[in-house]
């Protein structure tokens, strides 16, 4: 019998993410490399965790702030300017905050602008005094207006905004962009960032109080973790003492030698840097005294 998304348990942990899009595979995977595994259901649109009591629910990302809100899960990963938006929505209409953001993620980076005519000439801001700009982002865009003085018509469109100037539907628009491949694919340019987002892991306002609020202190331990040694490396060499302090010298910012245990002349070492090194900076620790040189990727750390 396939596991059932009715009614919440209270020891179970609920995290929404989206079930299609640029979000799906990465949220996934993160959540893998934090150690969780799931069983899904027949309709794949909730998997049921089996390492842990952790449930996914796959949804629209436009529904992860209201579901946080309304308490159906606990947690989501959704993009900040979704988020943002919904919140900023929501104050708008004098509703207080419900969800916040949690954690950045280290995927989903876009950014939200905007696009205007290749043929017009942008001279800043007070150009947009009267006129119609299109977006999926209505309480951003609005309150970015609001915040410079500026008075334009705000024309929400759900979907194919890069489209509305040549409809005729708008002047001007704002929407997310990547590569700013399909602006210029429709003749327009970008000209102005709204917001800078990326992908966050958003929670409720009000902290847990049940058997939950563990679950959710141990898996944002493990994304912390996670986030802190994507960079890092351990960096382990040979050397003789002489050449330890221009070796550690050399090293970035932060980073501690620490000798083997059990190692004679030269000395088997190694270093955590919260950076990677450069061939360069490889090539001076060489020629310091260092020899064996090795750069390790480190995949866990609870530092």
């Amino acid at each position: 019998m396939s596991p059932s998304p009715a009614a919440p348990a209270r020891d179970r942990l609920r995290i929404a993410i989206q079930k299609k899009g640029r979000l799906a595979d990465p949220a996934r995977a993160l959540l893998t490399a934090c150690g969780l595994s799931w069983r899904e259901s027949r309709d794949k649109l909730f998997c049921f965790g089996e390492s842990l009591p952790v449930d996914l629910l796959l949804v629209r990302d436009d529904d992860i702030p209201g579901l946080i809100a309304d308490g159906v899960c606990d947690l989501g990963i959704v993009g900040f300017n979704e988020l943002d938006e919904q919140a900023k929505a929501r104050r708008q209409i004098g509703m207080s905050d419900a969800y916040q953001s949690l954690r950045a993620l280290p995927f989903g980076d876009c950014r939200l602008m905007l696009g205007i005519p290749e043929e017009w000439e942008w001279s800043g801001v007070d150009m947009l005094q009267g006129k119609r700009i299109a977006t999926s982002y209505p309480a951003i865009l609005t309150a970015w207006l609001a915040e410079r003085g500026i008075k334009a018509d705000v024309v929400e469109l759900s979907g194919s905004v890069e489209i509305a100037p040549k409809l005729g539907t708008a002047d001007l628009i704002a929407d997310l962009v990547s590569s700013g491949a399909t602006l210029r694919a429709n003749q327009l340019k970008p000209v102005e960032i709204l917001m800078e987002s990326t992908a966050v892991l958003a929670g409720p306002v009000d902290e847990l109080t049940d058997s939950r609020a563990g679950l959710m202190a141990m898996l944002l331990r493990r994304l912390d973790g996670i986030n802190a040694s994507r960079e890092q490396k351990l960096v382990m060499f040979s050397a003789a003492d002489e050449a330890l302090p221009s070796i550690g010298s050399l090293l970035p910012a932060g980073a501690e030698l620490i000798r083997l245990p059990g190692t004679a002349q030269p000395a088997r070492l190694q270093a955590m840097c919260p950076s990677g090194l450069s061939w360069q900076q490889l090539e001076e620790i060489e020629r310091a005294g260092a020899s064996q040189l090795m750069v390790l990727a480190v995949e866990k750390s609870l530092a």
